[in-house]
C-alpha cells in the first residue's frame, strides 16, 4: 500500500512545520539569540556570582540592556563578560551589582550609573561591584550571631553572679529580689 503523493506531500510539511515550533521554542525559551544584536563587551570582578548564569539579563534602571555572556575565575574573583546595547552608554563610575527579582528568583546584574562623562568602551571594566547576596550566608549568620549573642550574655551573667547588685546596677525588667526568690534563683541576704 503506497500513500498518494498528496499524502507524503502534507506528511512532508507537517513534519517541517514541527521541526520549525520546535527550534523557535528552543531559541525563546533557551534565550539563544541567532542574530545577535549590535553591542559592545563590558566586564566585571565580582567575589560571589552565586546563581548567576550566562544569559541573565543585564539590567539598568530595570529595564534590560544586555545579557551575560562569560562567567569565569581571574585572580580568584568571578569575572563576568556582558553584551550591553549599542545604544547604551556606562560611565566609568558605574556599579554593578548582582540582584535577584523576587524572594528566590533568576539572578541579574544591575548597572547604576555613576557621574562621571566619561564612558566605558568595548573591553572596558565596570570597577565597583556589588557581590551576590546569599541567603544560606545570611542564615548562617544570623544563626552564629544569636547563639554567641545568647551564649556570650549567659557566661557574662555566671561570672558576674550577684555582683550587679552590689554594683548598683539595675537588674533587668522583672527581675528583682522578690521574683528571683519565688523562682529560687537568688542567693539574696534575708533578714
Amino acid at each position: 500500500m503506497y500513500a498518494s503523493r498528496f499524502t507524503q506531500l502534507v506528511v512532508g510539511l507537517f513534519a517541517l512545520l514541527g521541526i520549525a515550533a520546535l527550534v523557535y521554542l528552543s531559541v525563546r525559551l533557551g534565550n539563544i539569540s541567532i542574530f545577535p544584536k549590535p553591542g559592545y563587551t563590558l566586564y566585571a570582578n565580582f567575589d560571589n556570582v552565586s546563581g548567576l548564569k550566562t544569559g541573565d539579563q543585564v539590567q539598568l534602571a530595570g529595564v534590560p540592556i544586555g545579557k551575560v555572556m562569560s562567567i569565569s575565575i581571574q585572580a580568584n574573583r568571578a569575572h563576568v563578560g556582558m553584551r550591553i546595547d549599542v545604544n547604551i552608554q556606562i560611565d566609568t563610575e558605574a556599579i554593578a551589582a548582582i540582584k535577584t527579582s523576587g524572594i528566590i528568583g533568576d539572578k541579574y546584574v544591575s548597572v547604576a550609573l555613576g557621574p562621571s562623562e566619561h564612558n566605558l568602551t568595548d573591553g572596558g571594566t565596570i570597577r565597583q561591584t556589588e557581590s551576590a547576596f546569599v541567603l544560606e550566608d545570611a542564615i548562617g549568620q544570623l544563626i552564629n550571631s544569636s547563639s554567641s549573642g545568647s551564649g556570650g550574655s549567659k557566661s557574662s551573667e555566671s561570672t558576674s553572679g550577684g555582683s550587679q547588685a552590689a554594683a548598683g546596677a539595675n537588674p533587668p525588667a522583672g527581675m528583682n529580689e522578690a521574683s528571683n526568690r519565688k523562682a529560687g534563683n537568688c542567693n539574696c541576704n534575708k533578714n
